[in-house]
This record gives C-alpha cells, sequence and structure tokens, in this order.
C-alpha cells in the first residue's frame, strides 16, 4: 500500500547561492493535519503546503509546483550511495512516500490522499545551485541529473488535510506514456525525448512553451 511517510515544511534558511538571500528548501515532517490548498499564481501565494515557505517564488511555487512529493526509496538508495542519513524533507519535499513509484507516474496522474486530497502530477524538479549546496556533495547536479529520479510536482486539484501516515491511491493513470522520469530526461540530458512531451496537455504551460521552443531551434 501507498502512504505519507511525512509531510514537509520550511522555514526561510540563509544561501549565497540563490538570487534572493534566503532559501525554503529546509523542509521538516509536521505533526498533525496539514491544510493543502490551491495556491495564487506564481510570485504571490506560492505554496499548497500550509505552514511552508518558498522564498524564490519567481521560479517555485504556484498553481504547477504546489506540492513537490519524493520517493523514500528513492532516498534510500541515494543514501547509500553517499553514505549518510537522508531524513525526510531533505531533498526539499513536502511529501515524502512509501510505496509509489513517484519517477514513474505519468504527468496528469491523479493521486487521492487520505481520503480527501486530489493532486495532480505534472512536471519532474529540475535541479538548481540551491539544491546542490544544500546537499553539499561534490558534482550533485550532475549526479542527480544522471539518476534521472527526480520527484514531481502536483497540482492541487482538491484541497483538504493530509498527515503522516494517509493512504496513497492513484485513481486516474492517463493513456499517453510520458512519465516523471521520461519528461525530466528530455528536459535535461536527452533532448531527443522532447517530441514525446508535445500534446502531453497536463504539462505547466510554461514547460510547452520550452519544449516547443527548444524543437523549433
Amino acid at each position: 500500500m501507498a502512504y505519507l511517510i511525512s509531510v514537509n515544511a520550511g522555514s526561510p534558511t540563509p544561501t549565497d547561492h540563490s538570487s534572493v538571500p534566503t532559501t525554503g528548501i529546509d523542509k521538516r515532517p509536521v505533526d498533525g493535519p496539514v491544510l493543502v490548498t490551491v495556491p495564487g499564481p506564481q510570485g504571490t501565494t506560492p505554496t499548497g503546503i500550509a505552514g511552508d515557505v518558498i522564498c524564490d517564488v519567481r521560479v517555485h511555487g504556484g498553481p504547477d509546483k504546489a506540492v513537490y512529493a519524493y520517493a523514500r526509496e528513492d532516498l534510500d538508495r541515494w543514501a547509500t550511495e553517499l553514505g549518510r542519513e537522508l531524513p525526510g524533507g531533505i531533498f526539499g519535499e513536502n511529501l515524502t512516500t512509501s510505496g509509489l513509484d513517484v519517477t514513474g507516474a505519468r504527468i496528469g496522474e491523479r493521486w487521492r490522499i487520505g481520503g480527501e486530497v486530489l493532486l495532480e502530477v505534472c512536471a519532474p524538479r529540475i535541479p538548481c545551485r540551491t539544491f546542490a549546496a544544500w546537499l553539499g556533495e561534490s558534482g550533485w547536479m550532475r549526479r542527480f541529473t544522471e539518476r534521472a529520479e527526480p520527484g514531481a510536482y502536483l497540482r492541487v486539484l482538491r484541497p483538504g488535510t493530509i498527515r503522516a501516515g494517509d493512504a496513497i491511491e492513484v485513481v486516474h493513470t492517463p493513456a499517453h506514456d510520458v512519465t516523471i522520469g521520461v519528461a525530466f530526461r528530455a528536459l535535461t540530458a536527452e533532448p531527443e525525448l522532447l517530441p514525446r512531451l508535445v500534446g502531453v496537455e497536463e504539462l505547466p504551460e510554461r514547460t510547452k512553451e520550452k519544449v516547443l521552443a527548444r524543437l523549433s531551434q
């Protein structure tokens, strides 16, 4: 059974590796129920998780990046490779999941969490220098890109409350075969996959524009 191991929220932490002086990447598990809502446009209400903070609202947050999920199984593989403990939230994820193939989730796949909240998979996370600095691992952006297990950004289709231990049920799977892993590889190291992203309606509009611009070059 797929379920939430933890719901994680962040507070501002100083950084020298972003265009703004603080980052919300330091996310920690939250006790009790957490309200999930539909955030406003990017640059306004940045996150769908109550109590969470996103600092660089130009590139993070908004409806298409309302919630970020990462699989505990993927964290465990990284922990073994890096030889260090990786607690839930360490990758800046809001949801640390178990029993769910996040990399294999299709763009547009829908997850019901705790019987109330409905989320839609819409895009992979692309690593940035703030993430690399936070992890403090040599060549992190290259290694993360090569592994191609980026975690998934999700839209909030139906708000409500969630908590650690809630069941996650996949209630809709699109007919296409474009997964989070495929989209990530197309947008990073394997541009030959970009044509597969054309026509995937659930991708964020900015991502669609980027795909078409790169294909037209």
